[in-house]
């Protein structure tokens, strides 16, 4: 009975660890959007620090064989391991690209562990 009760404790911290993750990303992404707004002399100390968290984090995933993965910029496909918040703005022909991701998507050994979710937008045409 012990061994099940175990198997739960670490899907539990397994989640936890996730969910901790995602929302160190999202804070590690205001946080660098913060640092442009701040004086030049200012911004290479902070920047460090930012770089130190995001690094304590995927060291943390990485761990466990888990990665973060940000698929902004790439061409949007259906059978992307996302969600689209904005598919319903556009037509069926358009071209898009994930403009911005929300939540990223969550990679371990054996494949997707958890997906993200992104806004789109429509691809430049070149």
């Amino acid at each position: 009975m012990s061994e099940t009760r175990d198997d739960v404790g670490q899907d539990s911290g397994m989640k936890a660890l996730i969910e901790l993750s995602i929302e160190g990303w999202r804070f590690a992404r205001l946080f660098g959007r913060l640092l442009g707004k701040l004086d030049a002399g200012e911004v290479p100390r902070y920047a460090n620090q930012a770089r130190y968290f995001q690094k304590r984090i995927d060291d943390g995933l990485n761990a466990f064989g888990l990665r973060i993965v940000s698929l902004e910029g790439q061409p949007y496909d259906p059978g992307m391991a996302v969600s689209a918040l904005n598919i319903a703005d556009f037509g069926p022909d358009d071209q898009l690209v994930v403009e911005q991701m929300v939540e990223p998507v969550v990679m371990g050994p054996e494949g997707l562990v958890r997906g993200g979710t992104a806004m789109l937008a429509k691809a430049e045409r070149s």
